[in-house]
């Protein structure tokens, strides 16, 4: 794919406070690219860039080939579909989707057949004479994204614009976005810190903390492939042990050596070993060379999450199968479940479910931080 978007080397500081450090990226034509990571790791600043809405102060912001840093907003061919979706209220749904084109003083009839387009995609025929007030917070986000559309720009950016959503029509606007942009063949910028939503709508993955990129790649590569700590632990729940790659495709962890599909890693090298819950195995105790006690058992609906206590460090599983708290279990692991990496900055941080009450007591106090 064709090249739209290029960061090269950006930074930027507030107050002296470095909230990018020289990231590099390029985004493709017709690609719908997410920008994910946790409040404050810099994806809002990201988006802000590329939307002229802030300016770096290191590297350049390329845009068709052309450096752009100095563009304003407005004279750049891009558009932005924020979480609060800044409707006009005095307008009806027709006249806030036709705004843009009446400020380009186009013709009656291309505004009449566009805005008609654009409410047809995004299923709100005969809502046109609705006041926006009137409508529930999908459909005001659909006006939004209909208006940001119909002067057709080669990009939208969409700032977290499913968070004022409640869950079901959260995951039917995941559906429904993916459908328009597919479409409409435009570039789409997602920003938001929902790991299912970065998975489920994406082709390409931007995870990011502490103002760097940590890692880019398709929705099944960042799962499946994950380069350190950190995205193993954001990007879904991991089991991250400390481990010893003795060779290739043998990997010493949990004191005992296991067969693995790593390779390339020096001989005895020090690595983090990811196990997903999904790919662990129950088995009776005294048949695994790894077995412990069950503390907790939690029902989500499509499975149950299991926490072990194996020789102090405790695994999550997740599993179809019930077991009851306090039981012995075993638990076995295919090669195809042990993911090696090398160690990072976030080794040793993740991983142990003994904290898992912690990192959330963390998470919900830093709830209230603002995103940059």
């Amino acid at each position: 794919m064709k090249k739209l978007i290029e960061l090269n080397n950006i930074s930027k500081s507030f107050d002296g406070e470095k909230v990018l450090d020289d990231i590099s990226l390029y985004i493709c034509e017709d690609e719908f690219i997410t920008l994910l990571g946790p409040s404050g790791c810099g994806k809002t600043t990201t988006l802000r860039m590329i939307g002229g809405f802030e300016q770096p102060d290191e590297g350049d912001v390329i845009f068709e080939g052309k450096r752009i840093n100095h563009v304003p907003a407005n004279k750049r061919n891009v558009n932005t579909v924020f979480q609060k979706y800044a409707l006009f209220p005095h307008l009806n749904v027709y006249e806030n989707v036709a705004f843009p084109l009446r400020q380009r003083k186009c013709s009656k009839k291309e505004i009449d057949e566009k805005v008609h387009q654009m409410l047809n995609m995004v299923m709100l025929n005969g809502f046109e004479n609705r006041r926006v007030t009137n409508l529930s917070g999908g459909q005001q986000q659909r006006v939004a994204i209909a208006r940001a559309l119909v002067g057709h720009p080669k990009v939208l950016l969409l700032d977290e614009p499913l968070g004022a959503l409640d869950l079901k029509l959260r995951k039917d606007m995941q559906v429904e976005l993916k459908k328009i942009q597919k479409t409409t063949g435009i570039t789409f910028i997602f920003v938001t810190h929902d790991q299912e939503e970065a998975l489920s709508m994406s082709d390409t993955i931007v995870v990011m903390n502490e103002g760097k990129i940590q890692q880019i790649g398709t929705p099944t590569d960042i799962y499946n492939e994950p380069k350190n700590a950190f995205v193993a632990d954001f990007i879904g729940e991991s089991n991250i042990l400390d481990g010893v790659m003795l060779e290739d495709y043998k990997v010493r962890f949990a004191g005992h050596v296991f067969e693995c599909l790593d390779a390339g890693f020096g001989k005895n090298e020090p690595v983090d070993v990811v196990v997903r819950p999904e790919d662990v195995d129950i088995v009776p105790a005294d048949q695994a060379e790894l077995y412990g006690d069950v503390t907790s058992v939690t029902f989500l609906g499509v499975h149950y999450e299991i926490i072990v206590d194996i020789c102090g460090f405790k695994w999550m599983i997740q599993t179809t199968d019930f077991v009851a708290e306090g039981e012995r279990i075993g638990i076995k692991l295919d090669p195809d479940a042990i993911h090696i990496m090398k160690k990072s900055k976030y080794s040793g941080m993740f991983g142990d479910y003994s904290t898992f009450s912690d990192e959330m007591d963390e998470l919900s106090n830093a709830g209230g931080e603002g995103e940059v």
